[in-house]
């Protein structure tokens, strides 16, 4: 029974996959048919070049953009919530519990919906508008991510093992790089595929600060609709090929994390 329910589960969940996959190498007329095709056909590799050399999307530009700054901003939330986290559970010093209250706090702001006109004014300051610095700035840090390895931490290392590592006369930065980073890893995995998702899917703050030549691949994406139409097939090719990063990240960062819960049941 376990295993019917998930069959059925997997197979819901990969159905609208499947079928962008169909829509995407089919033909509009196709695509709008009744009732419609569940099987692909073979105009994937046609519509994918008609996505690539569409002159309003941009669409390369798009899709390097988006690789550029979902990779930077989720190695620097890592790094840096990794870094806030350990000091902020296993380092004691003064404004501590202050500090991680105000980065609480930070998390309860809307920051698209509160923060976008001072944060475009401070881009136009900067000269970033069209850039994409302007969009890399804002998230280079995550109140979430913080809070994230601050907990993770707090379960993950014991105190005993930091004092440990001090009375060997291991600094600081060795206790995190040594004892801190191997425990983590599963914690770091998880918030690394969330940040990378939530920058490569983020919309309307790339479709403010950057120019319709240099977009992210939403954006791209958003530019494939015709004037006077909305032409499926090119939007579904597109969309199909701007979550193929996230399915290599989605791999390569499952199995950091299906690693270190084995790493942690053999040692439990």
């Amino acid at each position: 029974m376990t295993r019917l329910i998930l069959a059925v589960t997997i197979i819901i969940s990969a159905f609208p996959l499947y079928y962008m996959i169909v829509i995407a190498s089919r033909t509009n007329t196709e695509a709008t048919d009744m009732p419609p095709p569940f099987l692909p056909g073979g105009k994937l590799g046609e519509n994918i070049q008609r996505v690539l050399s569409n002159p309003d999307a941009h669409y390369l530009t798009g899709l390097t953009n988006s690789l550029i700054i979902a990779c930077t901003v989720t190695v620097s939330v890592v790094v840096i919530s990794t870094f806030a986290g350990f000091a902020f559970a296993r380092l004691n010093f003064k404004g501590g519990k202050v500090l991680l209250l105000l980065v609480l706090l930070t998390m309860m702001v809307p920051l698209q919906q509160m923060g976008i006109v001072p944060l475009y004014r401070l881009m136009v300051s900067l000269e970033w508008v069209g850039s994409i610095k302007a969009v890399i700035l804002p998230y280079l840090l995550n109140g979430f991510g913080v809070f994230l390895m601050t907990q993770y931490t707090q379960q993950a290392v014991p105190n005993e093992l930091v004092e440990a590592a001090r009375v060997d006369g291991a600094s600081t930065l060795r206790i995190w790089w040594n004892v801190v980073l191997p425990a983590v890893r599963p914690g770091m995995a998880v918030l690394g595929i969330n940040t990378f998702m939530l920058i490569w899917n983020d919309f309307m703050w790339p479709l403010i600060v950057l120019t319709p030549d240099n977009p992210t691949v939403q954006v791209a994406i958003n530019s494939l609709n015709a004037k006077y139409g909305t032409d499926y097939v090119l939007i579904f090719s597109g969309t199909l090929m701007s979550i193929l990063p996230l399915i290599v990240v989605f791999i390569a960062f499952g199995r950091q994390i299906i690693g270190g819960l084995m790493e942690g049941a053999v040692k439990a």
